[in-house]
């Protein structure tokens, strides 16, 4: 009779509970690309979004979802109270307030509709921070991938509201690149020749240097971590 063979130890069940968080947070960020890709899609076909019942309901089960993760953490959290006053910011900004709106029919201008589709979006930075943290154990280090990767959609989300504010009115933007040039050299500092015309315009316009201006050194300090790590590795003992 042969003897019997150990079984493998349970994994622990907070394997279990990280496992969970990290297949949430990959699932929002997921969710946040398939609305940057309605968002951009309307944008260059100049479709009616409130009148887009695909959109409208696609958005609304997003932001639930997003709900639903804010929630699932907070259950698993240890620290309950603490948990709920430190992300409360991500839980408002998964409240679908564009079908709120459609719902109760408030009116409100186009141009203030069309910002107010990015407000999910936001509560995606929170799981790109989180998602970011398992590619690298130093904290610089995430730190940067997180910020470049902000600093991008940045410059990507600002061209498409200055593309969809400027376009038909600005004859220097003939086309989505013409933004993307804008906004691109603005987010840098560089500076472009096209000016904007709308008030939108103008405030992105003010907005994009300055987010520059704040994020890019950024790199200096990542550049220098890395260099002042890498030399201590080599440094003989």
């Amino acid at each position: 009779m042969s003897a019997p063979q150990p079984t493998a130890p349970a994994p622990p069940a907070h394997t279990h509970k990280n496992m969970l968080f990290t297949a949430m947070n990959i699932a929002v960020l997921v969710l946040s690309l398939l609305l940057i890709v309605f968002i951009s899609i309307d944008t260059f076909e100049n479709v009616n979004f409130l009148e887009s019942h695909r959109y409208m309901t696609f958005q609304l089960w997003v932001c639930i979802f997003f709900i639903l993760d804010f929630f699932v953490g907070l259950f698993h959290s240890g620290n309950k109270k603490s948990y709920f006053w430190q992300r409360i910011v991500f839980l408002l900004l998964s409240i679908p307030y564009l079908n709120i709106i459609g719902l109760l029919d408030i009116p409100l201008s186009h141009t203030a509709l069309y910002f107010i589709r990015f407000v999910p979006l936001a509560r995606s930075a929170l799981a790109l921070a989180i998602v970011t943290g398992y590619v690298s154990s130093n904290a610089i280090t995430n730190l940067f991938i997180s910020y470049t990767l902000i600093l991008l959609a940045l410059c990507y989300f600002c061209s498409l509201i200055f593309y969809h504010c400027e376009f038909g009115i600005n004859k220097a933007v003939t086309s989505y690149w013409s933004a993307l040039w804008w906004s691109a050299m603005n987010l840098t500092t560089v500076g472009c020749d096209i000016s904007p015309i709308t008030p939108v315009g103008k405030i992105i316009n003010v907005f994009l240097p300055i987010s520059g201006m704040v994020m890019f050194p950024l790199v200096t300090v990542y550049l220098t971590n890395y260099v002042t790590r890498k030399s201590k590795e080599h440094r003989p003992v």
